[in-house]
């Protein structure tokens, strides 16, 4: 039979799910499109595969899907109509488009970036917590923007991996890491200084980032140095970094396939 492969991007709040991947007994993102996805189908074969996974509580402004179908859709506008009208409301498609055969989402080529949302030095309105990290303690931002830079360009990366192995692949590039003052979201309860680490590549492994993250936030409590960063990103390194940053501050922002 024919196939028809379409990507959809879409936009998810991951506070309230367990992740994209399908897991026993508890409600995921891959979960929830693929029921609304059966509902509008009304039963008609076809298979969702998204472009990567993240974990319990991440956020996203663009993710993406790839759906395998056995029909076409006749109208691509309609059928997003339809799809969002049955989506949760922390879930929204935001576009659609057909691809051939020879598109592969997972394998395709793309570079991601992350966002992770922060403020620190006091207690935020509770409504912050869902895309929010709050650290309590005040931290020194200016020496974290030069911690986060040292993240850029090739290095090796199995400190920042969660559970490394001796046959994971740790030589890896960032692409670009950078701290800087949050003028993306904004909120009326939102604190007066919150600040965003961006940070891009082709590939990231298991917690890389909140590991990142984690090791900044404790650069800033001046419980690591500059040095300590440099040392960790050496093939030879014996440095653990075990401060995993909270997820919810954690959203994948944009995803370019090349």
């Amino acid at each position: 039979m024919k196939k028809y492969f379409y990507v959809f991007t879409i936009q998810y709040l991951g506070y309230r799910f367990h992740g994209w991947q399908k897991q026993p007994n508890v409600k995921t993102l891959h979960l929830m499109v693929d029921r609304t996805l059966n509902f509008i189908l009304e039963g008609k074969r076809f298979k969702s595969l998204s472009s990567g996974r993240t974990d319990a509580m991440v956020s996203a402004e663009n993710a993406a899907f790839e759906l395998f179908l056995f029909e076409p859709i006749e109208d691509k506008k309609a059928f997003l109509e339809l799809f969002n009208h049955n989506l949760p409301q922390d879930i929204r498609a935001t576009s659609i488009r057909e691809v051939n055969a020879d598109f592969n989402i997972i394998n395709h080529s793309k570079i991601k970036e992350y966002l992770y949302l922060f403020t620190c030095g006091e207690k935020c309105h509770p409504f912050c917590a869902p895309i929010m990290t709050t650290i309590l303690d005040d931290l020194d931002i200016d020496i974290m923007k030069q911690g986060a830079k040292l993240f850029e360009g090739q290095h090796y990366f199995k400190t920042y991996c969660y559970k490394p192995t001796d046959n994971g692949i740790y030589h890896r590039e960032v692409l670009l890491c950078e701290l800087v003052e949050n003028t993306i979201y904004s909120a009326n309860y939102f604190p007066k200084n919150t600040y965003l680490l961006r940070v891009k590549g082709k590939g990231f492994m298991r917690n890389q980032i909140r590991l990142m993250m984690g090791t900044l936030i404790d650069l800033g409590k001046g419980k690591l140095s500059l040095e300590d960063i440099k040392t960790s990103l050496l093939p030879n390194s014996s440095i653990k970094m075990e401060y995993i940053a909270p997820a919810s501050g954690l959203i994948l922002n944009n995803i370019e396939f090349e």
